[in-house]
């Protein structure tokens, strides 16, 4: 639901007690929240029991159930999932609407899903409550380890109702990053009190407010449970962001994610005027690492991310005054994550022949921002493979909002076809080298859509561009590891009082 209001004296303050989680000490690994569904309940499930955080992909979780339901749910752990979810009359109109048993033919393109916009329908609200609620709760199962949702604040349509949805299944910490995330404690303040959570969308060109909203009773009535606070870690790239949003208490996080430009995925682009190295690769400098005596200095737990998925790493972090680190990359080529089997064996294999290499891309993304792909053949990293794909945007969460001539609200994507970008007022400029996320990084899971006329998604690949951690531990387990192996391996790095 959609808001130009700007009043919010309604909204719960962050004086206000509203069910806290229970005190319990930090972790020190928190498990990368890669998306879509890299960081499936399977990882962020095996690191939560072996007594870390682990954390789940709030990224797509819609399109990732309506899909997983689509193929059959093998295993039935959806379907089992959504068998605990608070309403039961909205998880049935979920499985009506996409469960196949025994799934669908396998060149039967899926379903189309209803699309993000500022105006939400409710029908997309409960399949984007769903299916966050379902990942987590799977994450949760069976133990009493804690369990994160990671989300980005680039997709800021989606973000009231899939915090609400892992809420629902009792996650204990949020993490946003690629932005500025100050409106989401408020929002988790004012979900947890069982009142509508509301945060406002960037409009291009807009000329008033406009916001997204998640109402937790209109969607679930008397369904709606009793809910906790999760702990919020806000993902920043330098001190000075850290300090801005500690001093007001109303946008202050519980701790804060310290990510350096090495890290996978999206990363904040350089400080100043943008410069590519010889491989067409943003560089970085001095400016773009926090200071982390500044960091330590203002008392909130931290941990470090971005070429920190080494033992050795782990040890500097602390000694640096960090609570511990987050690592992807290790965790994502582990048995546990949701990579396909065909996927990882590939990067495997190029990781034991020492030919893995992750480039960070500054015009891949439609974000702006800069993005690291890993150089696979047959995948959307090939400039032959890019060109040949037919531009179109069809899942569309990095789609901007913008304002039409006469008020009205567009929608956009730098990735989509180029004349239909230009004609809703963007640049030619920006589309070039755009690359569709959303579809490559739903079909490295597996679940590449099928077009009517026989086009199949290709993929795209992603991890952090510093490989120590996955080189130390090929030489330890040839065939591939666990997350449980992976912990094992990262956890030298701790002081053996933790």
């Amino acid at each position: 639901m959609a808001s130009t209001l700007t009043d919010t004296t309604e909204l719960p303050t962050a004086d206000e007690a509203i069910a806290p989680r229970p005190e319990r000490r930090h972790p020190a690994i928190i498990q990368g929240g890669m998306g879509v569904a890299v960081s499936g309940w399977r990882l962020a499930r095996a690191v939560s029991r072996a007594g870390q955080l682990g954390v789940i992909s709030g990224t797509a979780m819609d399109a990732v159930i309506a899909r997983r339901l689509q193929d059959g749910d093998a295993g039935g752990h959806y379907r089992r999932a959504l068998e605990h979810f608070p309403s039961p009359a909205m998880a049935q109109r979920v499985l009506d609407k996409y469960f196949i048993e025994g799934g669908r033919a396998e060149d039967a393109p899926y379903k189309p899903l209803p699309k993000l916009t500022i105006d939400t329908s409710v029908a997309a609200q409960e399949l984007a409550l769903v299916g966050n609620f379902a990942e987590v709760w799977l994450a949760k199962e069976g133990h009493d380890g804690v369990v994160g949702t990671n989300c980005l604040e680039k997709i800021q349509m989606a973000n009231p109702t899939a915090i609400l949805g892992a809420m629902l299944a009792g996650v204990d910490y949020v993490l946003m990053g690629a932005g500025i995330p100050r409106e989401i404690p408020q929002l988790i303040r004012a979900l947890a009190a069982g009142r509508v959570g509301r945060i406002p969308v960037d409009v291009s060109g807009g000329t008033e407010h406009h916001y997204v909203e998640a109402d937790p009773v209109a969607l679930l009535g008397d369904d709606l449970p009793q809910l906790t606070r999760p702990n919020f870690l806000a993902i920043i790239s330098l001190d000075q962001l850290a300090s801005y949003l500690h001093r007001d208490p109303e946008i202050r996080p519980d701790g804060f994610i310290v990510e350096r430009p090495p890290a996978g995925g999206h990363s904040a682009p350089p400080r100043g005027k943008m410069v590519l190295d010889e491989h067409g690769a943003p560089v970085y400098g001095a400016r773009d690492e926090a200071d982390l005596t500044k960091m330590a200095a203002i008392g909130l737990p931290f941990w470090m991310a971005g070429a920190y998925g080494t033992s050795e790493r782990v040890a500097a972090a602390v000694a640096a005054g960090a609570q511990g680190v987050q690592v992807g990359t290790v965790f994502a080529l582990s048995s546990d994550s949701g990579l396909t089997d065909e996927a990882r064996s590939l990067l495997l294999g190029r990781l034991r022949d020492g030919e893995l290499v992750v480039r960070n891309d500054p015009r891949a993304s439609p974000t702006g921002f800069p993005f690291k792909v890993i150089s696979v053949d047959g995948t959307v990293s090939e400039e032959a493979v890019y060109e040949s794909r037919p531009r179109l945007c069809d899942l569309s969460y990095l789609r901007q909002a913008y304002q039409r001539e006469d008020g009205s609200i567009g929608y956009r994507c730098a990735a989509e076809p180029v004349h239909m970008f230009v004609k809703k007022g963007g640049s030619v400029d920006d589309t070039v080298g755009r690359k569709c996320l959303c579809n490559g990084l739903v079909a490295t899971i597996g679940m590449a859509q099928h077009r009517k006329d026989g086009y199949v998604e290709d993929r795209i690949m992603t991890l952090g561009e510093d490989l120590d951690g996955p080189r130390d531990l090929i030489a330890r387990h040839p065939q591939g590891w666990t997350a449980a192996q992976a912990l094992a391996y990262l956890q030298e790095g701790l002081p053996s009082r933790t």
